[in-house]
């Protein structure tokens, strides 16, 4: 089911007005090749923990999503988080495989990278997921 929320989350993101408007279209599962926007969204690692029950099989999705920008200051990065977060907020994604049954804002962290040029957020996420 991995596959799915990451295709959902990706989808649901790339389709939100503020979160377009705050990135444009630059929505990545996986960077492009060559120079990149100022500001971009990336979907980054996830670690998945088995969550079966004797209803059935499930499982807890930690997954990031990142901001970069080299926009200086923090404002502009916080923005677009902000847009992120607000766009996976009690969203009922709908998934190709198995259901959707919580997707909740775990944790932020912000920092310079580069030696500084950017600055990025990394935003973690925790969905749990169940074979329908």
């Amino acid at each position: 089911m991995s596959a799915a929320l990451q295709s959902a989350v990706f989808a649901a993101l790339s389709a939100d007005p503020a979160v377009v408007a705050s990135v444009g279209t630059a929505v990545y599962d996986a960077l492009p090749s060559g120079m990149l926007p100022s500001i971009y969204v990336s979907l980054g690692p996830e670690t998945v923990f088995e969550q079966d029950d004797k209803t059935g099989r499930g499982a807890t999705n930690r997954f990031i999503v990142s901001v970069v920008t080299d926009v200086p200051g923090f404002y502009a990065a916080k923005v677009a988080a902000g847009a992120v977060c607000d766009a996976l907020h009690e969203v009922d994604l709908p998934l190709t495989r198995g259901r959707l049954v919580s997707l909740r804002f775990d944790r932020a962290r912000a920092l310079k990278i580069d030696n500084g040029a950017r600055r990025r957020i990394d935003l973690t996420f925790r969905a749990r997921t169940e074979e329908t």
